[in-house]
C-alpha cells in the first residue's frame, strides 16, 4: 500500500518512541526515503513535523537528528493536555452542551464505530482514525467557549508528544494498534457519556484518564522496541 505522509509522519514517530531510531542518530531524505519505501517529499514533511514536536533537532547544515527526550519531559506534555482537556469538558458541562456540539461528538462516534467493525487496521484505518481523533478533540476544545484552554493546548503541542495528532503507528503490529486505538475510541464513548448526563466532574476525570491511557501507549512501545531500525549512513 502506498504511504501517504501522515503514514509516514506516525511510522517516524513509532521508530524514534521504540528507540528504533535512537537518540542522537542522523536523518537524511534519501535514505529514510528509500527505507519507506516514498518520495522525499511527505519524509520532508514528516521530518519538518516532529521538529515541531519537539521529536527531532535540525541540524545547521543538512538533515535532523533525533532529540533526547526524557520519560519525564513526554509524561510531563501529556498530563499537561489531560489537565486542559479535562478543564475544557467540564466547562461544557457547566456553560450547557450545545445540541448542535453534542450531534458533532456523536458523529465522531458513529465514523469511529464504523471505523472498528472489523478487527482489521491498516495504514488507510489508521489515517482515518487520525482525523476522527483530532475533529474530536477539536470540537471538545472549542465547545468549553474557553479560548485560553485553546492557546494553552498550542503552547504545549510543541512539547514531545503532547500534541492529538501525535500518533505512533508500527505498520507490523497491525493486532497492537487496532486494540490500543479501539480502547481510545470507547474512551471516547464514555466522556460523552458524561458529559451529556451533565456529569462535569466525571467528564474531566475521563478526560485525564483519556490522556494517561495515550501516555501508557508510548510507554509500551518505548520498553518494546519491535520498530526495524532506519540506517541512514
Amino acid at each position: 500500500m502506498k504511504k501517504d505522509k501522515h503514514a509516514v509522519l506516525s511510522i517516524l514517530r513509532d521508530k524514534i518512541l521504540s528507540g528504533a531510531l535512537a537518540q542522537g542518530d542522523r536523518l537524511a531524505e534519501i535514505p529514510t526515503a528509500e527505507l519507506l519505501g516514498v518520495s522525499r517529499t511527505p519524509v520532508r514533511i514528516a521530518f519538518r513535523a516532529l521538529e515541531q514536536e519537539g521529536l527531532l533537532t535540525k541540524l545547521p547544515r543538512r538533515g535532523y537528528q533525533v532529540r533526547q527526550i526524557t520519560n519525564d519531559e513526554i509524561a510531563g506534555s501529556v498530563e499537561v493536555r489531560g489537565v486542559l482537556e479535562g478543564l475544557a469538558v467540564r466547562q461544557i458541562v457547566e456553560k450547557g452542551l450545545a445540541p448542535t456540539l453534542l450531534s458533532t461528538l456523536k458523529e465522531c462516534l458513529k465514523a469511529g464505530d464504523e471505523l472498528f467493525a472489523e478487527r482489521t487496521f491498516n495504514e488507510a484505518k489508521i489515517q482515518a482514525y487520525v482525523e476522527i481523533n483530532r475533529q474530536f478533540h477539536d470540537c471538545l476544545v472549542k465547545g468549553s467557549q474557553n479560548h485560553a484552554i485553546a492557546t494553552a493546548l498550542q503552547i504545549n503541542e510543541h512539547l514531545p508528544m503532547a500534541s492529538v495528532n501525535a500518533l505512533v503507528f508500527n505498520p507490523e503490529q497491525t493486532e497492537r494498534e487496532y486494540e490500543r486505538l479501539y480502547y481510545a475510541h470507547q474512551q471516547h464513548h464514555a466522556i460523552v457519556q458524561a458529559i451529556a448526563a451533565g456529569q462535569g466532574a466525571r467528564a474531566e476525570a475521563l478526560m485525564k484518564e483519556h490522556a494517561q491511557a495515550a501516555l501508557n501507549s508510548y510507554e509500551q512501545i518505548a520498553a518494546s522496541g519491535l520498530s526495524k531500525t532506519i540506517r541512514t549512513e
